[in-house]
């Protein structure tokens, strides 16, 4: 009769070994591959998936089979020793199922669901829903038990989560994952640039009216035809009057078709009438809604402008994909970034307009990105004023050294970054 009894106490730890694994198992998994797995027919990672719709539930049906079941198995173990103990049974059988309980019903498959996560919640997932249904009355018996309790202390319902929260818990796990080893720092940069999308402004990535290389629509014939022709851009907005006054963009795509209709009779072409109309967005625009507008416009250059119609520059598709892909080489360019130049003592001279997150992401710096879109305008935001060539700022672990000026134009700067200290070797 003993032995019987101690059989039917292991198999109530196993079972409550089974429902702590469980509980680690499924609240531990990964939300993102079992939604894979179920997309590619794993019919163990859908009952998965249905159980963690649900944790509230999940959690009251594991927790009440396993809060009865070592009740059930002390009260055993304590009636197998009163005859044998006498008063003394209570003590040892709670000396005895505190180290049962701990070793085999908790620690013992906690661990391996941790170490097998994934392959653990999709072994238990088949007979914990059956669990589940069963349960389902009593659970939800006490869930309203429960919120009531917390009602009176002023706790509600659970919040769903937001969009934000969405995007920074997928933002959290990348970099944790970078930080670990598993995912490169290219590939973090790419998902953190889609992210991002959302938040940036088309002022942030524009290239501004100052950099801008555009024609006046009133040259003569030929020396339009021919500035047109030396330029390495596909298209070219046209002025008149002044600069910021344009009138038509010039795709040198149209112009060559032209050409070839008129048998390279240049002064038979009008290249004023080839221009297209332009197309003006405003700068809050968010780079998402821009991608969107380019896509529907088909299109892939706008101009930009702010709440008073004043031009302040271009964007095109290909500034919003180096916000995913990080700075994409131009063909003719000679060098890949001839605006930031490594010097051999480690620092590093940079064209002022070069924006601040180009530089984070480039050199992976941890400049703050809010208040300034390049670095020269971090440098006068953070001073509030405008430096004079060969003063010296240090902000955020990082040096800026004034290099060149020109008028209220910080044109270039020296940055020198912080020390990277060695990590301290671990002790064996």
């Amino acid at each position: 009769m003993l032995v019987t009894t101690f059989v039917v106490i292991a198999l109530l730890l196993a079972l409550s070994g089974f429902f702590s694994g469980s509980e680690t198992a499924l609240t531990a998994v990964s939300r993102g591959r079992m939604h894979q797995l179920e997309k590619d027919g794993s019919k163990a990672a859908a009952n998965v998936n249905r159980l963690v719709e649900n944790r509230e539930r999940l959690i009251g049906s594991v927790l009440l089979g396993n809060t009865f079941i070592n009740i059930l198995a002390s009260s055993l173990m304590t009636s197998a020793l009163e005859d044998r103990l006498g008063h003394r049974a209570v003590a040892v059988t709670t000396g005895l199922m505190t180290v049962f309980i701990l070793i085999f019903a908790e620690v013992l498959p906690k661990t391996l669901a941790i170490a097998r996560t994934d392959r653990f919640a999709l072994f238990v997932a088949v007979p914990l829903r059956l669990v589940v249904s069963v349960l389902a009355p009593v659970v939800v018996a006490v869930q309203w038990m429960v919120w009531r309790v917390l009602w009176l202390f002023g706790v509600g319902d659970e919040e769903e989560a937001t969009t934000e929260e969405a995007h920074e818990d997928i933002r959290g796990s990348v970099e944790l994952h970078h930080q670990e080893g598993n995912v490169e720092r290219e590939h973090r940069d790419m998902i953190g640039g889609i992210l991002d999308l959302r938040e940036l402004k088309v002022s942030d990535v524009m290239l501004h009216r100052t950099n801008m290389d555009s024609l006046n629509a009133d040259l003569p014939e030929r020396e339009l035809l021919d500035a047109a022709i030396a330029s390495h851009h596909s298209r070219i907005p046209l002025w008149r009057g002044e600069p910021e006054n344009i009138v038509g963009i010039l795709s040198t795509k149209h112009l060559a078709k032209a050409l070839v209709e008129h048998k390279g009779d240049l002064n038979a072409i009008d290249v004023a009438a080839l221009a297209l109309v332009p197309w003006y967005v405003p700068d809050t625009t968010t780079l998402e809604e821009q991608l969107a507008s380019f896509r529907k416009h088909k299109s892939h250059f706008a101009l930009v402008v702010d709440e008073y119609g004043a031009l302040q520059g271009l964007v095109t598709l290909e500034d919003i994909l180096e916000e995913i892909f990080g700075n994409i080489p131009d063909e003719h360019a000679l060098e890949t970034r001839p605006d930031v130049r490594r010097r051999p003592d480690g620092s590093y001279l940079v064209d002022g307009t070069v924006p601040v997150r180009d530089l984070n992401r480039e050199l992976d710096w941890n400049l703050p990105e809010e208040n300034a879109t390049t670095v020269a305008g971090l440098v006068i935001a953070q001073s509030a004023t405008i430096p004079d060539v060969g003063q010296r700022f240090a902000f955020f672990g990082y040096t800026f050294e004034i290099m060149r000026r020109q008028r209220n134009q910080i044109t270039a700067l020296r940055v020198v970054p912080p020390v990277k200290r060695p990590s301290a070797p671990q002790k064996a």
